[in-house]
């Protein structure tokens, strides 16, 4: 068994007791689909309800932390301590329609990383109807359980798979969109679109995507995904090559040679 620090156990152990009631939920829904009130108020207290279990676990072990969360917002805590990024229910559209492809996301940000700055040190991502867990230290590589994780070695555009996130209602900037996407496309083996951005970039940790983009992402989508990417021996950018801003929400992410190259075509399509 690979050995990883106590925080990873922390962010496990809270990720796997929300799980069954998350999977319980998943099961509810196909029948909720015929009632009247709809699946969606249903859905929005499963998300609620892992969200609760999440920080109730994740507060037990460590009180003085802060978190910022999707539903909640930003919970305040010790400015100086790190502080939790969490996402109880990643894919809230397949969940509602039950489609088995929905994760949950927790990442610690060091308010003092490395260079002075707020900085992604640890990445959990859960994937409760396959029992997967994807996990991240900075230094120490990215790991499904215990099995060490590498980006794909693919070179080639022709023979790379690729997901995305494509806008919809109220969501999204379509004209860019369809542009990255015509350049793209043409040069690549397939484009996927599964609904779940922090399981995509965990995917492309594990080599089953050859790269990923989107936009208009929230912290909570990505945190923990670029983190495991990256420590899986991956590249992740913004649009423009720089280092994401977790606030702007835009991500490239491939191995290295992919990453140039799938840049570059990105680049020339918004120019």
């Amino acid at each position: 068994m690979v050995s990883h620090s106590g925080l990873i156990t922390v962010m496990e152990r809270a990720a796997r007791k929300a799980g069954p009631r998350l999977r319980r939920d998943f099961n509810e829904v196909s029948h909720l689909q015929v009632s009247r009130k709809g699946p969606a108020d249903f859905v929005s207290m499963a998300d609620k309800r892992a969200e609760d279990t999440l920080i109730e676990e994740l507060q037990k072990a460590r009180p003085d932390w802060g978190f910022l969360v999707e539903e909640r917002g930003q919970i305040a805590g010790d400015p100086n301590k790190p502080r939790w990024i969490i996402d109880p229910l990643d894919g809230t559209s397949n969940f509602l329609h039950g489609i088995p492809h929905f994760s949950m996301s927790i990442a610690v940000e060091d308010p003092f990383g490395s260079q002075g700055k707020p900085e992604i040190t640890h990445g959990y991502i859960y994937q409760p109807i396959t029992d997967e867990s994807f996990w991240a230290e900075k230094g120490r590589g990215a790991w499904l359980q215990d099995q060490r994780l590498r980006v794909s070695a693919r070179k080639d555009l022709p023979d790379a798979l690729i997901a995305t996130g494509i806008p919809f209602l109220g969501h999204g900037n379509f004209s860019e969109w369809s542009r990255i996407f015509g350049a793209i496309a043409p040069e690549v083996a397939g484009i996927r679109r599964f609904g779940s951005a922090a399981l995509d970039l965990a995917w492309v940790a594990a080599g089953r995507y050859d790269g990923f983009w989107e936009s208009g992402l929230q912290p909570w989508d990505i945190a923990a995904g670029i983190l495991i990417v990256k420590e899986a021996g991956g590249f992740v950018t913004d649009f423009r090559g720089q280092e994401v801003n977790l606030a702007k929400g835009q991500v490239l992410a491939a191995n290295d040679a992919l990453q140039s190259k799938l840049h570059k075509l990105l680049a020339n399509a918004l120019r």
